[in-house]
């Protein structure tokens, strides 16, 4: 069931109310998702039905209560997190129209920096550069974490040879001006096979987060490899070359697992660790496992339905992240986060 919703949802996009905007050259990386659908509505009942409380107790909106836009760009790794949730709050709040993009973190905050956004998504913590940016746009915002995610390595399933790569490997591949062109060059034992390189955009949350981890500075990474903010066209490469080594999000690996291999990652003198739930949780998988953000645009925050669209998100996501193959925050540090939120709701 999790996978086929996961396929579907990255497929496909939301469930019934997505418009595909590939044809579009104004936004070729974003949906929209319209006012209402009447083939939901079986008997007209569900539009006046109470959504419930949150989970602070708080009552909800009703469905029929609700009206407005909600603009979202950003991460495509939060993407697929967002997308679970913004389907599932649409069915019960349909006259709320929702623009979501994900044109990758810095695309994102580009947006969002410039008041054209309400939520940012981002799988990275914002950056001086942008935060002054803000300032200087008179934009103030709330930054709420909402799951972790783990960085994944991935090879062709028929590289047999590559069963684990430790940090320092990956630098000396990754970095600026490296002269690694063939696997033999990271291990003699290993054979002359050219690399392929495929790796997120230079947009992307996870390019700089993974850069600045592995390669030691941010922007400090070879130009020669295919990149590009699908993450679906970074599968594909890897699978369809026998040479190929990519990067992405762990949940597009676990989606992917039958099409692409997972490389375990080894930091020092540490045993080389597989990603999974437990290990990113836990911070084993380090330093490739991080927290993955919202950033909200507090002027939003006075409007209904985007307060019921954020309660809906924390209340929601972490099972919804599950369903997807991200990882929901510990209960801790969701606590955390909905007092934040509780927090900047309440003022001024």
């Amino acid at each position: 069931m999790i996978e086929s919703r996961m396929s579907h949802l990255l497929a496909h996009g939301l469930w019934v109310r997505l418009i595909v905007l590939a044809g579009l050259a104004a936004a070729p990386t974003g949906c929209q998702i319209r006012d209402s659908d009447p083939a939901l509505e079986s008997d007209g009942s569900s539009q006046n039905a109470e959504l419930g409380h949150s989970s602070d107790g708080a009552p909800a909106e009703r469905p029929a209560s609700l009206r407005g836009r909600i603009t979202i760009d950003g991460s495509s790794t939060v993407y697929v997190i967002t997308q679970a949730v913004t389907e599932e709050f649409l069915k019960a709040h349909r006259q709320v129209r929702v623009t979501l993009g994900r044109a990758g973190t810095g695309g994102g905050f580009k947006r969002f920096d410039v008041d054209d956004l309400d939520i940012c998504d981002a799988s990275r913590p914002i950056e001086p550069e942008e935060i002054e940016a803000c300032r200087q746009n008179g934009v103030e915002y709330l930054e709420l974490k909402v799951a972790l995610d783990g960085l994944t390595v991935v090879v062709n399933p028929e590289n047999t040879w590559c069963r684990a790569l430790t940090v320092e490997q990956l630098r000396q591949i990754w970095e600026s001006g490296s002269p690694i062109a063939t696997w033999d060059q990271i291990n003699p034992a290993w054979p002359s096979t050219k690399i392929l390189l495929y790796g997120p955009d230079t947009d992307s949350g996870t390019f700089e987060y993974f850069t600045e981890v592995i390669c030691g500075k941010r922007g400090n990474c070879r130009t020669d490899f295919q990149q590009s903010s699908d993450d679906n066209f970074l599968v594909q490469g890897v699978q369809g070359d026998r040479g190929a080594l990519g990067y992405f999000g762990y949940a597009y690996s676990v989606l992917n697992r039958d099409s692409v291999k997972t490389i375990p990652i080894a930091d020092g003198s540490n045993p080389a660790v597989v990603p999974n739930e437990i290990t990113i949780a836990s911070g084993k998988y380090a330093p490739l496992s991080r927290p993955l953000f919202l950033y909200v645009n507090r002027r939003a925050l006075r409007r209904p339905e985007v307060v019921a669209y954020l309660n809906f998100y924390l209340d929601r996501g972490p099972e919804l992240a599950a369903e997807v193959h991200s990882l929901p925050l510990p209960q801790s540090q969701h606590a955390e986060t909905r007092a934040k939120l509780a927090a900047a709701l309440r003022t001024p």
